[in-house]
């Protein structure tokens, strides 16, 4: 049955521009997108994306109105979402969907995906699912991300006098490799998961300086706090997030986007460790490429100094 009464103004989610504006109109990523906009759409909109992600092949193939009675909505409420996606209307939608569903399929990521994983399950199984997700994830992770704020990122990093890079549980994990990856590089960098000398060291900041924040949620209180501490100061923030509306994006000058794909035992943020790495890996490298004989030279320096802790060929029974 199709309810009509979510195309009131009442009902229906109000998308903001600014969420138009961060999304493409190209057919890559589009599951990304919806999969990332689900915060931000409530009622008969959120109705549509959820039927969408359950079955995406099925969504390609149903025609406007199929796809409204079988998201209990209307085919004006559909139009809706289109436009909120970025995209012109429905026709426009099915093809980048289908698109998109016709190359994972034949690359193998739909194996598994969005199956719980029971207790009982062979670890061959097991094994396939996470592969299968995390190749999923790094994919809508590449199709989300704006490489021209990675540049911005990089050009400010490489510049940069000082780098702080702030982070809670699993996410000060990832920031600890970005700040050792950068060390070795010759970048003055600190992270951060205290949030008091956290914040002791953002109150340090000044222009000129870089501010990394570090959450898949952008609501972790005390990475925000840390983040808005140097912004204060007048360093250049950044933000690494999966949620481009949420308060850690809002006061950030650069934001770098990320995707994840749950499966059990394994939550969004959890999942989303990996593609953190890759993102933080390719903005590592921008930096490297853009500061290359400094980087260079200090990396050779670097590999030189702990060379003699390695293990001699041969020396090991």
């Amino acid at each position: 049955m199709v309810d009509h009464e979510v195309d009131t103004a009442a009902g229906t989610a109000v998308v903001d521009a600014h969420v138009i504006d961060r999304r493409s109109a190209s057919s890559d990523g589009v599951l990304a997108r919806v999969r990332n906009g689900l915060d931000e759409l409530t009622g008969a909109l959120r109705r549509v994306a959820d039927h969408v992600l359950s079955d995406p092949e099925a969504a390609a193939r149903s025609t406007i109105v199929e796809l409204a009675e079988r998201s209990g909505t209307s085919p004006a409420t559909i139009t809706r979402f289109c436009r909120a996606m970025g995209f012109e209307g429905y026709a426009d939608l099915r093809l980048g969907i289908a698109a998109e569903t016709g190359r994972a399929r034949s690359a193998g990521w739909t194996v598994d995906i969005g199956r719980e994983i029971q207790p009982n399950d062979p670890l061959a199984r097991v094994l396939d699912q996470i592969m299968a997700a995390d190749t999923r994830a790094m994919h809508d992770t590449a199709a989300l991300l704006d490489l021209g704020e990675v540049e911005r990122a990089a050009v400010a990093i490489a510049g940069a006098s000082r780098v702080n890079i702030f982070g809670a549980s699993g996410s000060a994990l990832v920031g600890e490799e970005m700040q050792f990856s950068l060390h070795r590089i010759g970048v003055a960098a600190w992270a951060w998961s205290d949030v008091h000398e956290g914040l002791a060291s953002a109150a340090l900041l000044g222009v000129g300086d870089v501010a990394l924040g570090i959450s898949h949620t952008g609501q972790t209180r005390e990475t925000i706090e840390m983040l808005a501490e140097a912004g204060s100061r007048g360093a250049t923030t950044l933000a690494l997030t999966g949620f481009p509306r949420s308060p850690l994006a809002e006061l950030a000058d650069i934001v770098l986007l990320t995707a994840s794909q749950a499966t059990t035992f394994r939550p969004d943020a959890l999942s989303a460790r990996h593609p953190q790495l890759v993102v933080l890996d390719l903005l590592y490298i921008a930096v490297a490429q853009r500061t290359h004989d400094r980087a260079h030279a200090a990396f050779r320096r670097t590999a030189q100094a702990v060379d003699g802790h390695k293990a001699a060929k041969g020396s090991l029974s």
